[in-house]
Parts: C-alpha cells; structure tokens; sequence
C-alpha cells in the first residue's frame, strides 16, 4: 500500500457563484491526502454537453438540489472506486464512465462524475505536495496565458437587445500578467464612463459581469471599446475577441437568426462578422453559428479573417472535434471540462486540438464554482490564451489572482499573443 489508494469519498449540496445547489465531493486517501472539488455548470449550456442532474422537485430550490447525484456518488460510484489509487486518473474516469453506461452521462449525471473526476486529481496533487497546474504538468510551464477578458455582455438592457453574447479584449505586447491585467482593468474602467458619456445612460452590469449592451449593433459596441482602447493609449496592446453563442439567438423553427429585431440567414450572419473582422483586429470569433451546422462552421472558417473556435459546438467533446477539424470547420475549441464530464476526455480533447496546430481557450462557466480546474489545467498543458471573465465580481478576480501568483511562483512572462502562429492574420 503507498497511501494513494482511495479511502473515503464524501459528496455533499453547496452553492455556486450564482447561488444554485451543485455538487462538491472529498476524496481522502489511505494517507490522509484530501481532493475537493465542485461540479461547475454554464448558463449558457450545449445540447452536446454531459448532463446536470437535477431533482426538478419545484418546492426544494426550485428543482435544482442535487441530492439525486450526491446518492449516485455515495451509493455507486464510492464503492466502486474505493481501494484505487488516485494518480491513476485515467483509469478512475473510465471506471466511472463505464459505471454510467450513457452518452451523455444521464444515468449518474455528469456533475457527480465530473466532480469526482477533478477531486481525484487534487488528491493526486496532494499526494505529490503540489498544486494541480504543477502536478498535471507533463514539460516545464514556460508561459502564463493571456487573459481574454470579457467587458460588455449581450442580452436585453433597457430597449437595446444586442444578439452576441460576449465582447473581449486581450492584450499583447507586453512582458507580465500584471501588465496584462493592468490593462484589462484600466480598460474596463474607462469604458463605463465611456458609456454614460455616450448613452447618457448608466453602465450596468451584464448578465456576466461585462457591461450590460449600449446598443444593440455590434460595430458600435467594438466602436466603444476600440475608443476606449485608444484614449488610454493602448491601441498598439489590445486585441478583440467575440463570443456570439449564436444558438441562443437561433429560431430553429424559422431556420435563422434573431439579429437587431429580424431575422437573417446564416450567409447573412457570416458577412456581418466577416466585416466586423476586416474593421477591427478580432483575435477569434466563438461560436459564430448555433452548434448543429458543421458547414456553416467550415464556411465561417473559410470567409471570416479570424480564428473560428467552437464552445456549445464542440462541447469539449473528441469525437466531435475530431468531425470539425476532418471538415476544416474550426480552428480551436473552448476548453470546458465539465462539458466532456471527465477529466480524462477533456484532456484528450484539448490534446488533440494541439497537436494539429489549434488554438485552445480554457474557460469557466457563469455561475461555475469558485474552484473550477480549467485555468489550472490550461496552465498545466501549456495554453496561451483563456478566458478570465470581467476584472468584478469573485467569481471572476479569482481567475486574474490566480494567473498572477502562478507567474510569480513560476516566475514566468505571459505569452505574447501578437507572435502567436494562430493569429498570423492579425499581422497581415
């Protein structure tokens, strides 16, 4: 016995950032090693994801407690598990994977099997005495990401409904993540009163912590931010990245899009974003078109002078990466662990995507939990751009805070974007 072996695993309800019941789970080894970790879930969720399960009793929370999944952990997937040793993640995952039996991981629910999937590998880490990025670290970490921060949020504000649901900004061309962040804040401070000055209207918050929508044409919401941008004097640091989360905005029924109040096709939309691209240097474009149409993603590819990455396209998922790249419709992937529901097929995922070259962007989910692996991970694998979220709000800091004490412990730079193969177009 070496004291890695599993010895108890606890689950139980707690809140995340959004205050809705998740999962959390403890796993302790032989040697008195603990791994915590908590089932994140998105707002925004892919059909193509592994389930949330869910108790849909309306008078506990709504329907949302998740004692279902807490019984699945304790009476099935504990037992099983017990005894195994937890630097064998691979072979855990499967277990659990084959436990459920399901595509989507509806029998146990995916929150159960994730949250215990990524408590596994913090016990391994603290078994090895280090944390998660370092233990999951198969080469030295050479770079800490860029963070690519999220400033204004669609949605409806006021009489303004604006279709895409995230505008970002990344920086470049400086040495530190704190410069990088530095950046980022300054930005986002200015853009507010920016706004007011603008609208005559406050700058509310988004429904993710960005500000809420301007207006509801996205080139005069890039119009603002590159304003801001330039009055700061960072118009030689900054570049732009949208998420459209396009299904959100997709009438399945009419077969189109829902963009400032009519209706539109996917050629429509492609030449919309296709001119956003050529007016300003927009790193990548998520999600451009809702996920079922695997052509229209190849097409968006080929006609939008930006890099095409899929998030509820992909959903973490190998096999449909596997399809997107074969076809030529991406050119990276959101990386969402708990989208895939293991750690072990999320890893396979992202690995895949690097090794032909693509661009992937860990991510948290709104509302996810405050200890959510994927920065950790994306660090570990050597990613070079992610996803922070808005400089407010926990939830969010929590990631920049992150990035900076890692660079200082690694002593590290943070990757420069602007050299980046993937954003050749960027230079052109």
């Amino acid at each position: 016995m070496t004291g890695s072996e599993i010895r108890t695993i606890k689950a139980r309800q707690v809140l995340d950032s959004k205050g809705r019941p998740t999962v959390e789970v403890d796993v302790i080894t032989e040697g008195g090693r603990l791994g915590r970790a908590g089932a994140s879930t998105g707002t925004s969720v892919g059909v193509h994801e592994s389930s949330v399960l869910r108790d849909d009793d309306p008078r506990v929370f709504g329907g949302l407690s998740v004692y279902k999944a807490i019984d699945n952990i304790e009476t099935v997937i504990a037992p099983a598990l017990i005894g195994m040793d937890v630097t064998d993640q691979r072979k855990i995952d499967r277990t659990m994977i084959e436990l459920d039996g399901t595509r989507y991981k509806t029998r146990l629910g995916g929150n159960a099997i994730f949250a215990v999937s990524v408590a596994v590998a913090r016990a391994a880490a603290a078994v090895k005495g280090l944390p998660l990025h370092r233990a999951m670290a198969a080469d030295e970490i050479r770079y800490v990401y860029a963070p690519s921060s999220n400033i204004v949020n669609g949605g409806t504000y006021i009489d303004k409904t604006l279709a895409f649901q995230e505008f970002m900004v990344i920086p470049y061309g400086v040495n530190t993540i704190n410069e990088g962040v530095r950046i980022i804040v300054e930005v986002f401070q200015y853009l507010g009163g920016l706004i007011e000055r603008t609208t005559g209207r406050p700058a509310n918050m988004g429904n993710y912590c960005g500000y809420g929508a301007p207006s509801d044409d996205p080139f005069e919401v890039l119009g603002l931010i590159s304003q801001a941008v330039a009055d700061l004097g960072y118009r030689n640091n900054v570049y732009y990245a949208i998420d459209c989360a396009s299904s959100e905005f997709y009438d399945e029924k009419e077969g189109a899009y829902l963009y400032r109040g009519r209706l539109v096709d996917r050629d429509e939309l492609i030449k919309v974003l296709a001119r956003l691209a050529d007016e300003y240097p927009i790193a990548f474009i998520e999600d451009p078109l809702q996920e079922e149409d695997f052509e229209g993603f190849r097409l968006a590819s080929e006609r939008i002078n930006s890099v095409i990455i899929g998030d509820d396209f992909l959903c973490t998922s190998m096999d449909r990466a596997k399809q997107a790249v074969e076809m030529g419709a991406v050119k990276g992937m959101i990386f969402k662990p708990n989208q895939a529901g293991t750690l072990t097929e999320a890893l396979d995922a992202a690995h895949y995507m690097m090794a032909h070259g693509l661009l992937v962007v860990p991510s948290g989910r709104a509302g996810g939990t405050l200890d959510s692996p994927e920065k950790e991970i994306g660090l570990a694998i050597g990613c070079c751009v992610v996803k922070s979220g808005a400089p407010r709000g926990g939830s969010r800091t929590i990631g920049f805070n992150f990035m900076i004490r890692a660079a200082e412990e690694l002593d590290i730079p943070m990757t420069d974007v602007s050299k980046l193969p993937h954003f050749a177009h960027l230079r052109s």
